[in-house]
């Protein structure tokens, strides 16, 4: 097989959006009026895991839709999103994502039925996980748009203070997903319900600095925003009008995952230290962190990320839901 190279142009870009939270936190509004924002002229395309719920919004959006019931295996959202991408869709809409991890018939049930039937863990762990690694290889092959909307759970963090007594940690709303899903995403942000719609940048995200300017922790994602996506996409560098005024305070107001392009002056060691805080509350908010980290003092911090921030970030999320 032979390759060709070509300069470096950016054009035809599709993007992987995910929008976490919990029931009332605006996720799959929100969701609609990015991709509305994203293809103004084009098809959107609705897969549904939650009893044709997103037909509640047929009023308000154009959009094809699909019915999606269990089981929730991986293959079937490959074949879901395989099936919008024959229909014509420029952006396809998954609601609610989660399901593939924790629905029925989704990876953690699915591993549960294993063992069930005589394959103990972590034997059970690997036909589910196989198939959740082929659904990402399709996912990045994929040529239209994707946002994800993901439930959030509050987790907590059961230990010990100095006195030894046992102490309950928050920390905080976590995406429901398998644990590195959300470092495939091109940005991602955890919406509340007390501000329906616009995203908290204290809790896990992922926005990079070329799209920073385009959302805000003032206003509700909308259809500038995913306006100002994809003209990116498309080899643009636009800023949305909308967010445009709000940006510059909301990247000051912002936690240190989102700071990456600052200046900065921290030391490796205050890199780490940053890692070890931000593990602690799973492995969406250390890979938000991570993201942040220069190059130079990411070759410090390597190590120190793989021998054991990863493992206090499985930790955490594996910590009993509040």
């Amino acid at each position: 097989m032979s390759f060709t190279f070509a300069p470096a142009k950016r054009e035809h870009v599709s993007l992987l959006i995910a929008l976490a939270g919990a029931s009332g936190s605006g996720k799959t509004y929100s969701a609609l009026r990015l991709a509305n924002g994203m293809a103004p002229n084009g098809k959107i395309a609705f897969i549904d895991t939650e009893a044709r719920r997103g037909l509640h919004y047929a009023d308000q959006f154009q959009f094809i839709h699909a019915d999606m019931r269990p089981p929730f295996r991986p293959e079937r959202f490959v074949e879901g999103i395989r099936a919008a991408e024959a229909a014509g869709a420029d952006v396809v809409v998954i609601d609610s994502f989660s399901m593939e991890y924790d629905g029925e018939g989704g990876i953690m049930d699915w591993a549960d039925e294993l063992e069930r039937g005589g394959t103990k863990s972590p034997g059970n762990w690997k036909v589910p996980k196989g198939a959740h690694k082929k659904l990402m290889n399709a996912l990045l092959q994929c040529r239209a748009s994707i946002i994800f909307c993901l439930r959030a759970d509050e987790k907590i963090r059961i230990g010990k203070d100095e006195r030894g007594r046992t102490v309950v940690e928050p920390l905080g709303w976590m995406p429901i997903c398998e644990k590195r899903f959300i470092f495939e995403m091109t940005a991602s942000f955890t919406l509340t319900p007390d501000r329906p719609g616009i995203p908290n940048f204290n809790l896990p995200h992922k926005l990079q600095s070329q799209h920073r300017a385009m959302f805000s922790d003032r206003v509700p994602i909308g259809e500038d925003a995913g306006k100002a996506l994809a003209d990116w996409a498309r080899g643009g560098n636009p800023v949305s009008p909308g967010n445009q005024a709000s940006a510059t305070s909301a990247a000051s107001d912002a936690a240190p995952s989102d700071a990456a392009d600052e200046p900065d002056e921290k030391s490796a060691a205050e890199w780490d230290m940053e890692l070890g805080e931000a593990a602690k509350k799973g492995m969406a908010a250390l890979q938000a962190v991570w993201s942040s980290v220069p190059k130079d003092a990411q070759k410090i911090c390597k190590a120190a990320l793989d021998t054991r921030h990863k493992k206090t970030a499985t930790d955490a999320d594996h910590q009993v839901p509040a």
